[in-house]
């Protein structure tokens, strides 16, 4: 493959080539005559995301704030799902508004550096320390390392907050069982409607997410990484190509290379295997498991993949030890979370709590309540996820307790909805999303959240058939039951939590 030509590397030592040019995101070989897969998919290809009015779940939500706005995002030929401005929502992309950033915690992991700033220079962040754990990683080897981030008991800060040192050791394994050099990809393509920490630390922080990749490198034996960024974040893809090269000319990362790669505008490439299969330049469907990535990644090749924010708490780790992180939170979610508040708050930002904080906390103390209006739901985690209504404002703030109450953490956006959005318009509104994002891979998916869509839109304008409540539960049911991956799961999750906090609504328009 071509070389990329401003991938980042220690400039003195032999280029070895890379499996992705940077510029342009993968490069694609097509057989003479074969129609590129792709360009059918992605909605963000060659297209300046500055300017365009965002149509995302906090943008909706909050859509009377500014309701021209909201009707150019609803007109415009191509859509932006989330622009990461949700603070100061309805938004417009390339919004450099910087939210607040608030360590609402004694012990601060994820925000210990930029609550009060950018860390944005190598200097800058060598000075509070950065580079670091990267140091006491290659000193203590890559075992060691593993073992450390076992005992913090870190779970990914995604939708599937799988247990990051089972994954380590799982590439590590594979690597050694196969003869294969394994690759880490940094999942910088989380772009869940209403979240925006992983923005926030990609331009302020950068090289805490350069350290973490580098660590995660050396503990699992690879020596190439790609940061893949979501097109909507064309701000944050700058900061992290510009900190990767300094770094790599300052030869910070040794033998590893680190290459930057450009996202072109889809959700589901938060997902792994879609995420793999974009890289690889192929239409970014999710693959069926197993094999899994650990095993059977990128071309091939054990591949680790860990978002941002998972990322850049590992040096912390590294330098102060698994036990001290393990010795935050509550019950099987440890550590702390950075949450992003929306705009309907009456101080919407990002703040990193500990894990365990009841909800009521983050809403009333954090977050001041609503700026005006009243309470009717949250949504916590991205819109493919159960609402939590007032009433279950004191779960606990951990993984397990909202999976409980049929909600989930996830990416960690918090989004308030007020009297002033109908339950079921943004029941459509979630369905639609979910429609047009779609992999298309599976089924259950594919048709399933089209279907639910066009039920709620017949109902919405009148036009409801006798058999919509029937319709619409079977479709929640397969989506539920036989999706192949967390986008029809989820979707069904919603749609269940809807059924469950607001049945009267839902009798009222389905039936």
């Amino acid at each position: 493959m071509n070389e990329p030509p401003t991938s980042a590397r220690t400039a003195a030592r032999p280029r070895r080539p890379l499996l992705v040019a940077v510029e342009s995101g993968p490069v694609l070989h097509h057989p003479p005559g074969r129609v590129d897969e792709t360009s059918s998919f992605f909605h963000l290809r060659n297209v300046v995301v500055e300017g365009l009015a965002c149509c995302g779940t906090a943008c909706f939500v909050a859509r009377h704030r500014d309701p021209g706005r909201w009707a150019e995002a609803e007109r415009a030929a191509t859509p932006l799902r989330c622009a990461g401005s949700c603070h100061v929502a309805p938004a417009v992309g390339g919004d450099d508004t910087r939210p607040a950033v608030v360590a609402a915690t004694g012990t601060p992991v994820v925000l210990e550096r930029i609550a009060s700033g950018p860390v944005t220079g190598l200097a800058d962040y060598r000075a509070v320390g950065g580079f670091g754990g990267l140091e006491v990683a290659r000193s203590s080897g890559s075992d060691a390392v593993i073992a450390s981030i076992e005992a913090s008991r870190l779970r990914g800060r995604g939708g599937a907050a799988f247990p990051v040192a089972h994954k380590w050791r799982a590439v590590a394994d594979a690597a050694v069982r196969t003869g294969l050099a394994p690759v880490v990809i940094v999942n910088a393509d989380e772009g869940d409607p209403g979240a925006y920490v992983d923005r926030r630390l990609l331009e302020d922080d950068p090289h805490a997410v350069l350290e973490g990749t580098a660590i995660a490198a050396h503990a699992v034996g690879a020596t190439t990484a790609l940061v893949y960024v979501r097109a909507e974040y064309p701000a944050a893809r700058a900061a992290i190509a510009t900190a990767a090269e300094e770094a790599s000319s300052d030869g910070v990362f040794g033998e590893l290379d680190i290459a930057v790669v450009d996202g072109h505008g889809s959700y589901v490439c938060g997902e792994e295997t879609a995420l793999i299969e974009a890289i690889e330049g192929r239409r970014p469907q999710v693959r069926p498991r197993p094999p899994y990535p650990a095993e059977h990644g990128l071309h091939g090749r054990p591949t680790l993949v860990q978002n941002v924010e998972t990322l850049v708490s590992v040096p912390w780790i590294v330098r102060h030890g698994g036990d001290a992180y393990a010795s935050l939170g509550s019950g099987t979610s440890r550590g702390t979370k950075a949450l992003s508040l929306s705009s309907l708050f009456a101080r919407p930002g990002i703040y990193e709590v500990e894990l365990g904080v009841p909800l009521r906390h983050v809403v009333d103390d954090l977050g001041g309540g609503l700026a005006e209006g009243e309470l009717r739901g949250l949504i916590v985690g991205g819109p493919l996820v159960g609402i939590v209504p007032p009433t279950l404002l004191d779960t606990p703030l951990t993984i397990d307790d909202l999976r409980a109450i049929g909600a989930d953490l996830g990416h960690g956006g918090v989004v308030a909805f007020d009297e002033r959005t109908p339950v079921m318009e943004l029941a459509h509104h979630v369905f639609a999303f979910a429609a047009a994002e779609s992999c298309g891979t599976c089924t259950p998916c594919r048709v399933g959240a089209a279907e639910g869509e066009a039920i709620l839109a017949a109902a919405l304008r009148g036009d409801r058939p006798p058999d919509a409540r029937t319709r619409f539960d079977d479709v929640v049911a397969a989506l539920g039951a036989t999706s192949l991956c967390g986008h029809g799961t989820g979707l069904a999750a919603f749609a269940r939590s809807l059924v469950r906090h607001h049945p009267t609504e839902v009798a009222r328009c389905l039936g």
